[in-house]
C-alpha cells in the first residue's frame, strides 16, 4: 500500500477516536451503516484488519461511555471476568493490541493462533467479506509471528489488566504436533490466564484429524502435564470445529474429560456453505464465520454441555451479533461468549450494545448473574 493510502487509512481510522460513541444507539448505527461500510469500500479485508490492529496497538481507540452492568461479572477458570464478552482468537493474531482491545470494554482477550516458528500462512487474497450474508471466509493458514516475537510483546503487556487467553497452533510443516503445543505452553504459558489448544482450524492440512479420541486425549494429557510445571498453572482449553458427527462429539467429550483439561471453546469456523449465501465469494475455500454459524454453534454448545455433564466451562463463539445471541449461547451452556466477525461489520459500539442487551435479558428473566443462566435451557 502506498504511503498516501496508508496515511489516509490511519486518518479515516482515527476519526472514531475523536468522535467517541457516547450516544450509544445513535453511534451504533453510525458505525454499522456509515463508517464500517466506507472503510470496507476503501480497503481490502486484510488491509482493513491490519489497520485496525495498528490503531489499537497505538491506543487510538474510540472509548465508549463507561457503563456498569451489575449482572455481568462472573468467575470462570478461577478468574474474575468483569463481563463474559471476549474477542476471539484470529483478531489479534500476533499479540499486538491487547491493551487497545481492553479499552473497548471486553471482559477478556484471546490472542493467536501462535505457532512455534514464524510462518507466512497461505497466499493472498485469503480473506473475503460477504456483507449481504453477514459472513467472512478466511484461509489465513496460521500466519504467525512465532513464539519468540509473541513472548517479547507479552513481556511488555501489563499482566492482570485483563484476563488473557493465548491460542496455540502447529506449524504447517511440523511432524511433531505434540511438541508444537507443549513448547507453546512452556514458552508462553506464564503470560496466560488460559491456553487454547487449537485443533480445529480448517486451513492447516491434517489439523482437524487431531480431534479424534485417542490423538486428542494423548495431546491434551501431555499439555496438561506441562502446564502443571508452570507457577501460574494456566487453564487448558480445547477449541473444536462445528463440522462434527455425533460420534465425533462423543469422542471429544470423552477425551477432554479423561485428560482433565479445564474447558472448551465452541466453535471454530465451518467448511460448510449454507444454501442461503448470495455473495459471489460464497464458494471461496476456507473457514466461514458470521451470522449463519450462530444457530449451529449454539446447538453444539448445548450438545457438548450435555455430553460433559456441565463439568467443563464452555466459551461459546460463532455468529454472535447481539445480546440475544450471547444469551442463547449462555442458556445453552456457555459460561463466556466471544465475537469476531460481527465486530468487523458493526464496529466498536457493538461491545457495549451486547453487554447492555445481555444485562437487560438477565434482569428480565430474573437471573441475579450470568452464572445462574448458564445451561438454563437444560434445567
Amino acid at each position: 500500500m502506498s504511503k498516501f493510502r496508508e496515511t489516509a487509512a490511519l486518518f479515516l481510522g482515527a476519526i472514531p477516536v475523536f468522535l467517541g460513541y457516547e450516544t450509544l444507539k445513535g453511534d451504533e448505527k453510525f458505525y454499522s451503516n456509515i463508517l464500517m461500510p466506507v472503510v470496507h469500500s476503501c480497503f481490502s479485508p486484510e488491509t482493513a484488519h491490519n489497520l485496525a490492529i495498528k490503531l489499537l496497538s497505538l491506543g487510538l481507540v474510540p472509548k465508549g461511555k463507561t457503563q456498569q452492568f451489575d449482572k455481568l461479572s462472573c468467575k470462570v477458570f478461577g478468574q474474575t471476568f468483569p463481563n463474559p464478552l471476549g474477542i476471539a482468537a484470529g483478531f489479534d493474531k500476533h499479540a499486538e493490541a491487547i491493551d487497545g482491545l481492553n479499552k473497548l470494554g471486553f471482559g477478556f482477550v484471546e490472542v493467536g493462533s501462535i505457532t512455534p516458528l514464524p510462518q507466512a500462512g497461505n497466499a493472498k487474497p485469503r480473506v473475503f467479506r460477504l456483507p449481504e450474508d453477514k459472513v467472512v471466509i478466511n484461509r489465513y493458514g496460521f500466519n504467525s509471528c512465532g513464539h519468540d516475537v509473541a513472548a517479547a510483546r507479552l513481556d511488555k503487556h501489563m499482566k492482570g489488566r485483563i484476563v488473557l487467553g493465548i491460542n496455540l497452533g502447529k506449524n504447517k510443516e511440523s511432524f511433531d504436533f505434540t511438541k508444537d503445543y507443549t513448547d507453546g505452553v512452556t514458552k508462553l504459558g506464564k503470560y496466560a490466564d488460559y491456553i487454547v489448544i487449537n485443533v480445529s482450524s480448517p486451513n492447516t492440512p491434517g489439523l482437524r484429524s487431531l480431534q479424534g479420541r485417542q490423538k486428542l486425549q494423548d495431546l491434551c494429557t501431555n499439555v496438561v502435564a506441562v502446564k502443571e510445571g508452570l507457577p501460574n498453572k494456566p487453564s487448558i482449553l480445547v477449541k473444536i470445529a462445528p463440522d462434527l458427527t455425533e460420534d465425533d462429539k462423543q469422542d471429544i467429550a470423552h477425551a477432554l474429560l479423561q485428560s482433565k483439561v479445564d474447558g472448551l471453546i465452541v466453535s471454530n469456523t465451518t467448511v460448510a456453505r449454507p444454501s442461503t449465501l448470495v455473495n459471489s465469494h460464497k464458494s471461496e475455500r476456507g473457514g466461514l464465520s458470521g451470522k449463519p454459524l450462530c444457530e449451529v454453534s449454539t446447538k453444539l454448545v448445548a450438545d457438548m454441555y450435555k455430553l460433559t455433564d456441565g463439568k467443563l466451562p464452555i466459551i461459546g463463539v460463532g455468529g454472535v451479533w447481539d445480546g440475544k445471541d450471547a444469551y442463547d449461547k449462555i442458556k445453552a451452556g456457555a459460561s463466556l461468549v466471544q465475537i469476531y466477525t460481527s465486530l468487523i461489520y458493526e464496529g466498536p459500539p457493538l461491545v457495549g450494545k451486547i453487554k447492555r442487551e445481555l444485562n437487560q435479558l438477565l434482569e428480565k428473566d430474573g437471573f441475579i448473574n450470568v452464572a445462574e443462566a448458564v445451561g438454563a435451557d437444560h434445567k
